[in-house]
This record gives structure tokens, C-alpha cells and sequence, in this order.
């Protein structure tokens, strides 16, 4: 079986990188396990580059839990949105380099990360809950708002349209769009920029720039996934 999740640091940067051998389903175990690789790269105190598998970055949720117990879903749909939370406030700058198809929870991350680098390629970026028969959770909804374009987030969230890499660019989802061997490093050059910020000042700006959806997202997470 392999390893979920590896990290891998310097004295400047962090790599997570999610591989399950398929398509990076956020499992309990697969959310455990990022939580763990962030524990670890806030007391490296390091910048972070999330990563996933070639042609993939996650499915989303894995859906075999939401057939199972209720309390299994709600564990898994709280480290999901813990985490998304977690990296929207993470003391340290967060990149995520996006290798491939991202949705829908994959989606989350990228709408949390600082910088979002996406793989060019045949791929598809978004929030396609109304087309398996779910309810995007209200917690998606904050993150969604607060990253994509007026237009866009509202097209997305009631449709499921799925974007192509340079689409989702122009919605919000990335940053930059740069040819898949080129990704890794792109990325890099990426996070050594990020390591330049001054630290407390980054952390500080973040926490004041992100207040609002950062309250409204840990409400969303309370009331829905308590």
C-alpha cells in the first residue's frame, strides 16, 4: 500500500505531496495524514508546497464513506474543512501545486492556498457537487465566494461547470498555468519567493485580510459539521 502523504523539507520549504497509487480520495486516513505533514511543517516553521499525483491532485471526499455510518462522514467532511481552514490561516505562505484534475474538495484546498500553480493539460478544475447528487456544504460555499469571481462562483456553485486550466485561471481557482513538467519547478521558484516575506508580517496581514471568511468559515464549520 503506499504512502499517503510524504514530506519532505529544507531549511525554506516544505513538500506535501498526496499519492494513494489512484486518484488522491480525501479518505479519513489520506486527512489525517495532511493534518500530520502540516503539524509538522508549522513547528519546521517552513513555507509549504502542497502537491499531488501526476495528473491528479484529489477527486474530492471519497464518497464510499458517505454509504457508511453518518458519524464517518462528518469525521471526514470536519478534517476536510479543518484543513482548508488551517491553510487559509497558516502562519506561513502556502503554495499548491495543482498536477492535474481537482475536484470538487480538491477544489477547496486550491480556493484556501496562498498561490495556486496549475499543470496545463486535459483536465478539469471545480465544484461538480450538484452533478453527483450532493449539496455543496455551506463551508465550500465561504470558500468559494471568497476566491472565485462574482460571476464565476455563482456559475460554478449552482451548475457544477468544470473548468479546463487556463478557464479556471480566469475564475479564480489558479494563479498560473504552466506546462506539466515545468510544474515542480515553478513551484519551487514559487515557494522560495514566498520564503522572502517577512514572516510576521505575512501572518499578521493574512489574519486581517481573511477575518471575515475566516469567522464565517469557522461558523459554517460548527453549525453544519458539529
Amino acid at each position: 500500500m503506499p504512502e499517503l502523504v510524504t514530506y519532505r523539507s529544507t531549511d525554506l520549504v516544505s513538500t506535501i505531496t498526496m499519492d494513494d497509487g489512484k486518484v488522491n480520495v480525501f479518505s479519513i486516513p489520506m486527512l489525517g495524514a495532511l493534518h500530520e505533514a502540516f503539524d509538522r511543517a508549522e513547528t519546521d516553521g517552513t513555507v509549504v508546497v502542497l502537491a499531488g499525483r501526476p495528473g491528479c491532485f484529489s477527486a474530492g471526499f471519497d464518497l464510499r464513506v458517505f454509504q457508511g455510518p453518518k458519524e464517518d462522514a462528518l469525521v471526514m467532511l470536519r478534517l476536510g474543512a479543518t484543513l482548508a481552514e488551517r491553510i487559509l490561516s497558516f502562519p506561513a505562505p502556502v503554495a499548491v501545486a495543482c498536477t492535474g484534475h481537482a475536484f470538487p474538495a480538491g477544489a477547496f484546498l486550491l480556493m484556501a492556498a496562498d498561490t495556486r500553480l496549475g499543470a496545463d493539460g486535459p483536465y478539469k478544475l471545480g465544484l461538480n457537487e450538484v452533478r453527483i447528487g450532493l449539496t455543496l456544504p455551506w463551508f465550500a460555499v465561504v470558500l468559494a465566494r471568497h476566491r472565485l469571481s462574482p460571476a464565476h462562483f455563482d456559475h460554478a456553485a449552482v451548475t457544477g461547470t468544470m473548468f479546463d486550466p487556463p478557464a479556471a485561471r480566469e475564475a479564480g481557482l489558479l494563479d498560473a498555468v504552466v506546462d506539466a513538467e515545468e510544474l515542480g519547478a515553478a513551484a519551487q521558484a514559487a515557494a522560495d519567493d514566498l520564503a522572502s516575506l517577512d514572516r510576521v508580517a505575512h501572518a499578521a496581514t493574512k489574519l486581517r485580510a481573511r477575518r471575515e471568511v475566516l469567522t464565517e468559515l469557522r461558523a459554517a464549520i460548527e453549525s453544519e459539521l458539529a
